[in-house]
């Protein structure tokens, strides 16, 4: 076992351990690190707690020292270091004739470097922007190329459920979401209903498809052959949430259709859902 804290440094972002060496901190602290980028300051995300060894990627790096009122004041002025680099560099974007979207950028907390993030629709020749940064601000420049889904979580917005989108709000990292997902949610496969506002899946067909996948185990799909008390016959509609069922009796094939419980049948031969080539084509791109 061994003792940590975790450290979040974008408001809603991954969170990563350090050795707390010793010092009690409480969750909202801000602590100076080093990382990966240089020296950072985090906001605590996880107080001090005990975790298994094999939980961690060891040695962990130690906190240098709690945020102090000239480490806040530093924090305030690389946000408005970073106004003025933003405006800078949508000039020499305009300047170079690139195809390229600013969204973001970040000064880490030394000062020792300055990322750009921005989208694009293919590569970008960056080179001479780089260059031109460089010669500007006279320190490390890195321009970081992200997809909708990031910039979606950087810039922030309002969902088609009228809340604050996932990502921006508590997603701290993005899970894997697929069509098929949707098709074993009964949504209807219209790229408009199932993408959020950044043109890909929405992030929450995730949450609940653990529940529908038991759902799926014990409940008839669609053209599943089930035995009734009417005998065999054919399932035309299910729905998963309350298990019941249309069935098209074998023994009367032009009459309504039975409706049964899942509970009440036995499922002879079940049925496979498939995201069609067709489907697919669709709603390519939204993956």
């Amino acid at each position: 076992m061994a003792e940590i804290i975790g450290v979040r440094f974008k408001e809603v972002g991954k969170i990563y351990y350090f050795d707390p060496v010793g010092n009690k901190f409480s969750k909202g602290d801000k602590v100076i690190v080093e990382t990966a980028r240089g020296v950072e300051c985090g906001d605590i995300a996880i107080d001090n707690r005990e975790v298994a060894d094999d939980q961690l990627v060891k040695p962990l790096k130690p906190v240098i020292r709690a945020a102090t009122k000239e480490d806040f004041d530093t924090i305030e002025k690389n946000k408005q270091k970073e106004a003025e680099a933003f405006k800078i560099c949508l000039e020499k974007i305009e300047k170079h004739k690139l195809a390229m979207k600013l969204i973001n950028v970040e000064y880490t907390f030394d000062g020792g470097k300055i990322l750009f993030y921005f989208t694009a629709d293919g590569r970008i020749d960056f080179r001479e922007l780089v260059k031109d940064l460089a010669s500007v601000f006279r320190t490390r420049i890195e321009l970081r190329q992200i997809g909708v889904r990031d910039e979606s979580k950087m810039l922030g917005g309002l969902g088609m459920c009228g809340r604050e989108f996932c990502c921006s709000s508590f997603l701290g990292e993005f899970q894997p979401v697929s069509i098929k997902m949707a098709k074993e949610q009964g949504l209807s496969l219209n790229p408009v209903k199932i993408s959020g506002a950044c043109g890909r899946l929405m992030c929450c067909l995730k949450y609940e498809q653990d529940s529908y996948e038991h759902l799926l185990k014990i409940t008839p799909k669609v053209g599943a052959i089930v035995k009734t008390e009417d005998g065999n016959g054919t399932v035309i509609e299910n729905n998963l949430l309350t298990g019941i069922l249309k069935v098209r009796l074998d023994s009367r094939p032009d009459a309504a259709p039975k409706i049964c419980q899942r509970k009440n049948v036995k499922i002879v031969h079940d049925a496979q859902i498939r995201v069609e080539r067709e489907e697919l084509e669709a709603l390519k791109g939204i993956e």
